[in-house]
């Protein structure tokens, strides 16, 4: 495992990072969610990232419970708050002060930590002043609860603005964690630049396109039975803009790419990501231990620039673009 500093702090992160937004506490069940941890923790991943959110906090149970016995200090724990949680009252969701104070407390208890290494807005809130969410995590800093403050799917724009404050109130934010991927590159024309200005870090999510980019799926075929495509509850919506079969047929032409470095296809996917010097690490989940196991040795993989080439020609001219599609919700969800 390799590992590069989050953004402009002193705190390293491993290159692949073990995330449980669809597996734990709904697609698999906790014994097979422990193992696939436990792979994460053999493979060299150190750093472990999940929200409140997922499975209505009971993914951030999960992952403490996998994660007990192990020594804390060897381990980067990173959570989120913002989405409604619990009985999802007129006050559970959010980055108001008062959310913001009961969410790191329910979070902390959850993963059976005092503290978690990052703690991220998981994404903008519209309807609460920026000043207020940001005080609220300068006490969180300061009452020690997390250690760092980060941002998720945060504009240009929302990320300079949060990165002043937060260093008028005498902390930093280091990092965003946006989807990025060969096929969806939002973030390159406008978050990257401010971010390598500002010494910010991404940590993506989606490196392998929900598992478009995986290869699993066939331009004219069906849709293989069990995966994540197929799946109301599992991510079939996160996945089905990746489908086209224009797409597909462009994804098929990454494989001779892969075969000739000896890589899987998603292990192509990662390195690919972390080609970006910009990104700090590129965030998986795993439903067997066999895949965290398999991703996680795409860390320290370099592509030269003739296989870069290569594949953006492959696919290149299909990747989204356009800024503007990075917007947090316009609306406090309620």
């Amino acid at each position: 495992m390799e590992f590069r500093y989050l953004g402009n702090s002193g705190l390293k992160v491993s290159e692949v990072t073990y995330g449980n937004w669809l597996t734990h506490g709904s697609q698999v069940e906790n014994e097979t969610a422990a193992r696939c941890v436990r792979a994460a923790l053999d493979a060299g991943v150190t750093t472990f990232d999940t929200a409140d959110v997922y499975a209505n906090t009971v993914a951030e149970s999960v992952l403490g419970e996998a994660l007990a016995g192990e020594r804390r200090e060897s381990m980067e724990i990173l959570t989120k708050v913002y989405w409604p949680t619990g009985p999802k009252g007129h006050n559970d969701s959010g980055l108001s002060r008062k959310h913001i104070m009961e969410s790191i407390n329910g979070s902390l208890s959850r993963l059976q930590t005092d503290y978690v290494d990052l703690y991220q807005a998981h994404r903008y809130d519209h309807e609460t002043p920026l000043e207020e969410t940001m005080q609220a995590f300068t006490d969180v800093v300061r009452q020690g609860k997390a250690l760092y403050i980060g941002v998720s799917e945060w504009s240009a724009e929302q990320i300079r603005a949060g990165h002043a404050l937060a260093k008028e109130l005498g902390f930093q934010l280091v990092s965003n964690q946006p989807q990025y991927n060969m096929l969806w590159r939002v973030i390159e024309a406008e978050v990257v630049p401010v971010s390598r200005e500002l010494g910010v870090s991404q940590i993506v999510w989606s490196p392998i396109a929900q598992g478009a980019l995986t290869g699993k799926y066939k331009p004219g075929q069906p849709l293989p039975a069990g995966s994540r495509a197929t799946d109301e509850h599992g991510g079939a919506r996160a996945i089905e803009k990746f489908l086209s079969e224009e797409n597909l047929r462009a994804i098929e032409k990454l494989e001779p790419i892969a075969a000739d470095l000896g890589l899987t296809m998603a292990q192509l996917a990662i390195a690919w990501v972390l080609a970006n010097d910009n990104v700090a690490s590129a965030l998986v989940g795993a439903s067997r231990p066999e895949q965290i196991e398999s991703n996680a040795e795409a860390a320290g993989v370099k592509l030269e620039a003739d296989v870069l080439a290569a594949i953006d020609e492959a696919v290149g001219a299909l990747a989204e673009r356009d800024p503007a599609k990075t917007v947090s919700p316009a609306t406090r969800p309620s």
